[in-house]
């Protein structure tokens, strides 16, 4: 079985989790993200995503409420793989759920998540939410057997966790940055192969995105705190375009 080829636009998810993050660290209404949400379609986004954490450190359950009714843009719910949130995903039936880790002392999503070693579990949670209509994707390592576990698990949809490599980059660190992209290039090509669609995400920048926009497996990138900080500086709507215009340039 082969996927769909990775030509034409690659699609841009704009999440907007830490614009919750900069409204609760006020405990007010403002800024709120559902406006943010929409300025990120005015730029150009084709979607946007939002994580609902077990401990609603930033999007609440009323934001997802709201995003449901006001987005004309597909929602991607990102989600942990517990009983309460597979709930919540029914009741609203996003356009997309991304299972990702979550460990409630960690300040963002750290790594992938462990498929292999949860493959019975995860077969069984995401079947309802897959026959609910929602496209699943699954956030995981750029590692073989964890691409070949999500396959047999039934998820269409994988996201490639990009953070290693973006670290690398970050720190100056070459020799690992280039071994991260390689990597991260063959898994894309794997998983492409094995039928599954490909996304990307976690830590992208203006620096960092085109190497990964460029791979010509992938369909989606969803970037969210690079764009919310460089909203300080520009307005969130020019820094999500000028995002788009990369991705563009270098998908071309």
């Amino acid at each position: 079985m082969q996927g769909t080829t990775g030509q034409g636009r690659l699609r841009l998810g704009v999440n907007i989790d830490h614009v919750a993050t900069v409204r609760n660290a006020r405990g007010s209404a403002y800024p709120d993200p559902v406006r943010a949400a929409k300025l990120a379609e005015e730029a150009g986004a084709d979607g946007i995503t939002a994580h609902l954490r077990e401990d609603r450190r930033h999007i609440s359950d009323s934001d997802i409420e709201r995003l449901m009714e006001a987005l004309t843009l597909p929602l991607n719910f990102e989600m942990a793989a517990t009983a309460e949130m597979q709930a919540i995903a029914l009741r609203h039936r996003p356009h997309a759920v991304c299972i990702v880790p979550e460990r409630r002392e960690e300040r963002t999503t750290e790594g992938g998540l462990e498929v292999a070693r949860e493959e019975n579990r995860l077969a069984h949670f995401i079947a309802p939410l897959r026959d609910a209509g929602c496209r699943v994707s699954i956030f995981i390592a750029a590692d073989r057997r964890q691409i070949e576990a999500a396959h047999r698990i039934g998820a269409p949809v994988i996201e490639l966790h990009t953070g290693a490599y973006c670290d690398a980059h970050a720190e100056g660190r070459t020799r690992e940055r280039d071994a991260e992209l390689e990597r991260l290039r063959e898994m894309a090509a794997f998983a492409h192969d094995l039928g599954l669609e490909v996304h990307a995400g976690h830590g992208l920048t203006y620096d960092t995105v085109g190497p990964i926009a460029a791979f010509p497996q992938v369909m989606e990138l969803n970037i969210g705190h690079f764009l919310v900080g460089e909203a300080i500086f520009q307005g969130l709507g020019p820094a999500i375009a000028e995002m788009r215009r990369l991705m563009d340039a270098a998908r071309a």
